[in-house]
């Protein structure tokens, strides 16, 4: 069983910063693959970046490559999602997930563990 929260977010400018984290409790975090998805109002929930157990393999979806960065802490249980040049299209509520093996999947219907959310802001 493995239990998240999301923290973080909060309202920035355009081209500013921002770093997630998604704090895991449970006894296999270690060996879970984990995403971030993101949901603005009137859309879809779509993936932001993935990572495996292993840092060394990540996914980026196209429109945050070179902007957003993904890492983990296994030692602190935490995972964080790093946010460079925000654009007022990143508006959306950022959702912390994890699947129950080590394997990387894109749609949020194959993770299995969610945090409640927390907001991104950019204003223009």
């Amino acid at each position: 069983q493995v239990q998240l929260v999301e923290s973080g977010g909060g309202l920035v400018q355009t081209g500013g910063s921002l770093r997630l984290s998604c704090a895991a409790s449970g006894r296999t975090f270690s060996s879970n693959a984990m995403a971030w998805f993101r949901q603005a109002p009137g859309k879809e929930r779509e993936i932001v970046t993935a990572i495996a157990w292993s840092s060394g393999s990540a996914y980026y979806t196209d429109s945050v490559k070179g902007r957003f960065t993904i890492s983990r802490d296994n030692a602190k249980n935490t995972v964080y999602l790093q946010m460079n040049s925000l654009k007022p299209e990143d508006t959306a509520l950022y959702y912390c997930a994890a699947r129950r093996d080590r394997f990387i999947r894109f749609n949020a219907y194959e993770y299995d563990y969610w945090g409640q959310g927390t907001q991104v802001t950019v204003s223009s």
